[in-house]
């Protein structure tokens, strides 16, 4: 896996800070240099350079402007807010509103044909009942807008039966006895889990707890869509990556997990059990 798990992210900023370094070089000029005639201090430019802090779209075309190559200012514009984009704090995508961050990967979940999610604490989004996803998006505490949310969540999942998706998702057999949202909410859950788990277009592994498992190591859970796009969910933001090395990654690390899951029969006795413990 990637060192950070927002290193696609710090890696366009990278970018776009060594286009810039590059264009002052070009113009002749040295940091202080630049610095005087953007009317900043030498430290802000040095911040800039080594990527610590994202310029603003008036630092760009100031940098453009003392470098003399005010026709770079609109595409490094466009590239910085790419690299900011890939990574959102919760607050500040959940700002307006929890059902508007649902509605906003709509089209996403549309457009996309085959879908792979690796679930290590929560049962995907795809999968879940209304009480069970009441339960999770109201941990937060933002926005009050929590049944809104998950009334757009829920209709997302029409893609299920459409035929037109196919999905394959891998959980965690911890995951199904974690007890989230209390004993009632947990067994309706678990028994849609069996209903739905047997659709043709969704193949479900579980990852048995064993005492030996010595590859495969739990990681963040992920979504994989097509070949185009991974998200991250993490504690503090949403991780979007697009560069194709590191969705290679994640390829890798679904195939590797993939191998240690069970599926049919296996898969419903290990739901089952948790049911069972239940009661």
């Amino acid at each position: 896996m990637p060192a950070s798990p927002s290193s696609s992210a710090q890696a366009a900023r990278k970018a776009v800070a060594q286009r810039l370094r590059e264009l002052m070089l070009d113009a002749g000029l040295n940091g202080k240099q630049l610095a005087a005639r953007c009317g900043w201090t030498p430290a802000k430019t040095s911040r800039i350079i080594n990527a610590k802090t994202p310029p603003s779209d008036a630092d760009i075309r100031a940098w453009c402007a003392a470098c003399g190559a005010d026709n770079q200012a609109a595409d490094l514009i466009a590239r910085s807010r790419q690299a900011d984009a890939m990574f959102l704090e919760w607050r500040r995508m959940e700002r307006s509103g929890l059902r508007q961050a649902q509605q906003a990967v709509r089209p996403l979940y549309e457009r996309t044909r085959s879908f792979r999610a690796y679930a290590p604490w929560v049962l995907p989004g795809i999968l879940q009942t209304r009480a069970y996803t009441t339960a999770i998006r109201d941990r937060r505490g933002l926005v009050d807008d929590v049944e809104a949310a998950v009334d757009e969540r829920m209709d997302r999942q029409h893609i299920l039966f459409g035929g037109r998706h196919r999905f394959a998702l891998l959980i965690e057999e911890s995951v199904l006895r974690n007890g989230l949202g209390g004993r009632p909410v947990m067994l309706e859950q678990l028994r849609h889990l069996l209903t739905v788990g047997r659709l043709p277009n969704v193949s479900l592994g579980v990852l048995p707890m064993r005492p030996d498992r010595d590859n495969g190591w739990p990681v963040e859970g992920f979504w994989i869509y097509d070949q185009a796009q991974v998200n991250v969910e993490l504690v503090s933001g949403y991780l979007t990556i697009t560069q194709p090395s590191e969705i290679a990654m994640y390829e890798k690390v679904f195939a590797e997990l993939s191998d240690l899951a069970v599926r049919g029969a296996q898969a419903r006795a290990l739901i089952t059990a948790a049911i069972n413990v239940l009661g």
